[in-house]
């Protein structure tokens, strides 16, 4: 899988804890927002300005907030950390952050061929009203979060106890009435190319990843029986359920997916083995 050979190359570049840093530069951008409300004009991405010297756009539409409202956006805010922690702990970090920067990168593509379409069919005042910002990204990064954990209760409104299957449907629902809803007008067409963006990106992973897809289900129990693991135990130890190998992370062993490989780390102290999702990607174990 080219996810594995990516990995196995550049798996220590990988920047840990992405979340959190994706969740602050929200912090930041609508505290900059609450500031000037007309930041997001700033910020957002635009490929007109971008080519008139504005060039800092690439960067900052990262810090433009999913919300305005100060009590909606704490509530979003701590939602996507979440989801974003889990899909981090289960895919491991290298996934996660190519799933987050492919889906940055496809948003930045998107915004420059939908500006060169419009400059040449109808001209630069058409061509500079195309914004971009990771909106749709966010609503796929939760189109992920589902398929690893379908069964996952989250309680809407605090109150009412529903599963994020039936919630990712709504998501995608949504998706599709923005898609088809958003018109022909320069901006309309940028949400649309955004929407596309986004979902290209999720169904490029969702594919790529199907040998994972349903870990999600059972990770919870895994993670528990992480805590029951006696560290430092020899390459003898008994594994769970007879296995031989046992991923000192997922805790999936060979029983679970014939398919892995599992290796032993040579920088952690005592004998830990790892799946071939985990090898690279895990904390080295320091007495």
């Amino acid at each position: 899988m080219w996810l594995n050979k990516l990995e196995e190359k550049f798996g220590k570049y990988a920047i840990p804890n992405l979340p959190k840093i994706i969740v602050l530069l929200y912090a930041i951008g609508f505290v900059l927002e609450r500031l000037n409300p007309n930041m997001y004009e700033m910020l957002a991405l635009n490929p007109y300005w971008v080519l008139h010297g504005q060039v800092w756009r690439i960067i900052t539409f990262l810090l433009i907030a999913p919300s305005s409202n100060l009590i909606f956006i704490i509530f979003v805010l701590l939602f996507y950390y979440s989801i974003g922690s889990s899909l981090e702990q289960v895919w491991g970090s290298f996934r996660f952050n190519m799933y987050y920067f492919i889906g940055v990168l496809g948003t930045i593509l998107g915004a420059f061929l939908t500006y060169a379409v419009l400059h040449f069919s109808q001209g630069d005042i058409a061509a500079s009203a195309v914004y971009m910002d990771t909106f749709y990204l966010n609503m796929t990064m939760f189109l992920a979060y589902a398929m690893m954990f379908p069964d996952m209760q989250v309680y809407l409104y605090m109150i009412v106890p529903i599963r994020v299957k039936w919630l990712a449907y709504l998501d995608g629902i949504y998706l599709l009435y923005i898609f088809l809803s958003s018109g022909i007008t320069a901006y309309g067409i940028s949400v649309k190319v955004s929407v596309i963006a986004a979902m290209l990106n999720f169904l490029l992973f969702f594919f790529s990843m199907r040998r994972i897809r349903n870990r999600g289900a059972s990770f919870a129990r895994k993670a528990a029986a992480k805590k029951k693991m006696v560290k430092g135990s020899s390459s003898f130890a008994k594994k769970k359920d007879g296995a031989m190998h046992e991923c000192a992370v997922c805790h999936r062993t060979e029983l679970d997916d014939p398919t892995l490989e599992f290796r032993y780390c040579s920088k952690c102290d005592g004998d830990y083995e790892y799946c071939q999702d985990h090898l690279f990607t895990h904390k080295h174990v320091k007495k």
